[in-house]
């Protein structure tokens, strides 16, 4: 056995081991169709609205940093703040790298009418309790649970690389 590749060498010429064209692309190869996929493929990145890194997605990591900052800082807010100043994470996202980054900015903008709408949710259902003397207390504890659970699922989206439609919102802020 000889140590040059070729005729029965080893290893064998092209790498090892030999392609033989019928196995699945693995974790290395471009996806079907090429790299980068196009520009508004199924499943990549945001929607190509005008905003964004070419072909969607995150132009760099501090995009992505402050817009995760802006979603999941809700629900920070709602739990230590008492349900009232889940808006604080997401304003200041607006406010730090929103006049940078258009993805940063309707990610942040998204949240923080969200925040801001059941922040104005919370303070009600807090004078609901006290007109009624406390008999509907649990109110202002589910009014807390519907922005740290939507919250949440906003950042998952955020992070898979997706604007999140918040449901429940009314717009304080325009993009």
């Amino acid at each position: 056995m000889s140590g040059s590749p070729g005729q029965g060498g080893y290893p064998p010429p092209g790498g090892y081991p030999p392609p033989t064209g019928d196995q699945p692309p693995s974790a290395g190869y471009p996806p079907p169709g090429g790299y980068p996929p196009p520009p508004g493929a199924p499943g990549v990145g945001y929607p190509t609205g005008g905003h964004g890194a070419p072909g969607g997605g995150y132009a760099n990591n501090e995009d992505k940093t402050w817009t995760l900052i802006a979603h999941f800082g809700g629900p920070l807010g709602v739990v230590i703040g008492g349900g009232l100043f889940g808006w604080v994470a997401p304003l200041i996202a607006m406010m730090t790298r929103g006049q940078q980054s258009p993805v940063t900015r309707a990610h942040s903008v998204a949240a923080l009418n969200f925040q801001l709408t059941w922040a104005v949710v919370g303070v009600l259902s807090w004078v609901l309790t006290a007109i009624t003397c406390g008999i509907l207390f649990f109110v202002p504890m589910l009014v807390w649970v519907v922005p740290v659970i939507f919250g949440i699922i906003g950042g998952v989206k955020a992070n898979d690389g997706t604007l999140y439609r918040y449901p429940m919102s009314y717009s304080f802020v325009k993009r």
